[in-house]
């Protein structure tokens, strides 16, 4: 399979590694706003990049009739244009918050657990993830993701907020530190009592692997997706 990356950071260059081990050809790897010739006929485009010009690339590329997989946060206010144009141009798009594997298995606990949780009155809920200093959203894309599995499926909560809280409010706590890769936590407090669940990342290559899984599972496909798709969840 033929990949373009565009963005091409930390994660583009871990990306780039791992697609090439698992027998894939790199055939762009771009800093600039993709084009017809910049991306070289790829089958598939992985888009890494920056919330300020995320939009733009994914655009650029569905309008090449390309399928996108999209791990840029931030972004998120325009994501029903990025869907309709998919469906306009006869191609796929699939936006992550988060690839991992492991994270994507964690989302469908958090929801679980959410349910569960629903009809005792006794715990409130609070989110809280780390992640390193150069991160520039805050909170991160997984923890709104894990906000909104709550929200699906425990009628306490309708919208979230950053640290202090009002009624139907769920609280993130973010937080940042060193070179953390991304440390996730859920957790439901009593009077009595701590349940948390937790997911740590131990460095990006889980992130990488899991867009490079879903990149092999978009090729072909047409509409708008999500890891749930790829994973069957």
């Amino acid at each position: 399979m033929k990949i373009a990356l565009v963005g091409y950071g930390k994660m583009g260059k871990i990306i780039d590694e791992i697609a090439t081990k698992r027998g894939h050809e790199v055939v762009a790897r771009l800093k600039e706003t993709p084009t017809a010739e910049n991306l070289n006929n790829p089958d598939v485009v992985i888009e890494f990049s920056l919330p300020e010009v995320a939009f733009d690339n994914i655009k650029a590329c569905l309008e090449n009739k390309v399928p996108v997989i999209c791990g840029t946060t931030g972004w998120l206010e325009r994501k029903s244009e990025i869907e309709n144009l998919a469906i306009e141009n006869g191609t796929a798009f699939l936006y992550g918050s988060n690839f991992s594997l492991g994270v994507n298995l964690f989302f469908a606990l958090n929801e679980k657990l959410a349910d569960l949780m629903k009809s005792v009155d006794e715990y409130s809920c609070q989110l809280e993830e780390i992640h390193h200093i150069h991160k520039l959203d805050a909170p991160s894309g997984t923890a709104i993701s894990l906000a909104e599995g709550i929200f699906k499926n425990n009628p306490k909560y309708d919208a979230w907020k950053l640290e202090e809280t009002q009624d139907k409010q769920l609280g993130i706590f973010a937080i940042r530190e060193d070179e953390v890769p991304g440390t996730h936590s859920v957790f439901y407090r009593s009077e009595v009592d701590e349940i948390e669940i937790k997911h740590t990342a131990f460095n990006r290559n889980g992130f990488a692997l899991g867009a490079v899984v879903a990149a092999e599972w978009i090729k072909d496909k047409k509409g708008n997706f999500t890891m749930k798709d790829v994973l069957g969840l």
